[in-house]
């Protein structure tokens, strides 16, 4: 699959198709794959449109998707190799026409496993470890493209089975339901917020391979949430976060006691976006919770750089705010890539990359908004 080499002429569907998007990567990398699920159903109405995760929250956020007919789950990480293929055969007894590894899917496993599944198309990006394995394991690509999102990176796939995009702009899809509105106007009311301006934090960073090194300093965030009750002691703050931010809430809670915080424990992520919709601004690193305030159009969204932040994983909407970090300096592609690998550079190295993010400029970056 050389990227100079000439394509074979596009694919050709049946209007009635099996079609399987596996989405194993992280869980916004879901929420980012979502656009592309609405121009496979605007392309193909009468198909059979169904999607695989790896994450129980990926799941989630397809939760009450009108263009997926079905929704497929399974922890390829911590299951058995067993159980992962009696999985595997079971989906390829569906017998799809065709499945699609959504980006930034670089591992090679996840392209093993569309081979295992055996859809008669498979569909994936060109990345940096691509291998004379893959001509095996897909049998149409195109090469990824870091300049453009993530959703314009699956888009252009369509092309491949000779397709375009119905849809005027890509747009991440979140299809609440009524509960999870109602859980967020009851926490609202409950800790004195509704009608009032707050921010909104998020201080995870992931969990998987290193990428909890890109999380900006704790300590820094006390700091920050003390300089913003200083200077606006009427602002709520509301740290935002599941139980992977449990310890690091306690210890904010400890650290902050006197100033008006709150803590909500969201019974899953999806009444976590609906919260977040009631959310004035919104402060993070790139992470799910990154691209769900993106989903629920909070107004004013502010991301601290690290070095994962490439144009394909921005939040997909007009207008939002990146914080400098310039440790990082434009030199985000030599951190990394969508090639499996984790971060580039010792813990050390990047712990002290983040902590070239100053306080204070994180805090002049949000004064207009929250004055």
């Amino acid at each position: 699959m050389n990227a100079e080499a000439p394509q074979r002429e596009p694919a050709r569907l049946a209007p009635d198709c099996r079609i399987l998007v596996l989405a194993l990567s992280g869980i916004g990398d879901t929420l980012v794959a979502t656009p592309f699920i609405h121009e496979l159903r605007a392309n193909f109405p009468e198909a059979r449109l169904e999607a695989l995760v790896l994450w129980p929250g990926a799941r989630s956020l397809l939760d009450r998707n009108p263009h997926l007919d079905a929704v497929h789950q399974h922890d390829f990480i911590k299951a058995s190799k067993l159980a992962s293929l009696r999985f595997v055969l079971g989906l390829r007894r569906r017998r799809f026409d065709l499945s699609v590894n959504t980006h930034t899917q670089g591992r090679r496993g996840y392209r093993v496993i569309a081979r295992l599944i055996g859809a008669r198309e498979r569909l994936s990006h060109q990345y940096e470890n691509e291998g004379w394995p893959d001509r095996y394991l897909v049998t149409r690509s195109l090469p990824q493209d870091y300049s453009v999102h993530g959703a314009v990176n699956n888009n252009r796939l369509l092309g491949l089975i000779g397709k375009a995009p119905c849809l005027p702009r890509p747009a991440y899809e979140l299809f609440l339901a009524p509960e999870e509105e109602a859980w967020a106007a009851a926490f609202l009311a409950k800790n004195h917020l509704e009608g009032k301006r707050f921010l909104g934090i998020h201080v995870g960073s992931g969990g998987t391979k290193n990428l909890a090194l890109r999380r900006w300093p704790l300590e820094r965030y006390v700091e920050l949430a003390g300089r913003i009750h200083d200077g606006f002691p009427n602002l709520p703050v509301v740290f935002f976060g599941g139980p992977e931010e449990r310890v690091a809430h306690s210890e904010l809670w400890a650290a902050l006691r006197g100033g008006p915080v709150c803590f909500p424990e969201s019974p899953s992520v999806r009444h976590a976006a609906a919260l977040l919709r009631h959310c004035t601004a919104f402060l993070s690193v790139d992470t799910l919770f990154m691209h769900l305030a993106a989903a629920v159009a909070v107004p004013h969204q502010f991301v601290i750089e690290t070095p994962t932040v490439n144009p394909p994983v921005f939040p997909l909407r007009d207008r939002w705010t990146l914080i400098p970090n310039p440790g990082v300096a434009g030199r985000n592609l030599d951190f990394y890539r969508y090639d499996g690998r984790p971060i580039a550079g010792t813990p050390a190295t990047l712990l002290r990359l983040m902590e070239s993010v100053s306080v204070g400029a994180v805090f002049d970056a949000l004064r207009p908004t929250i004055s």
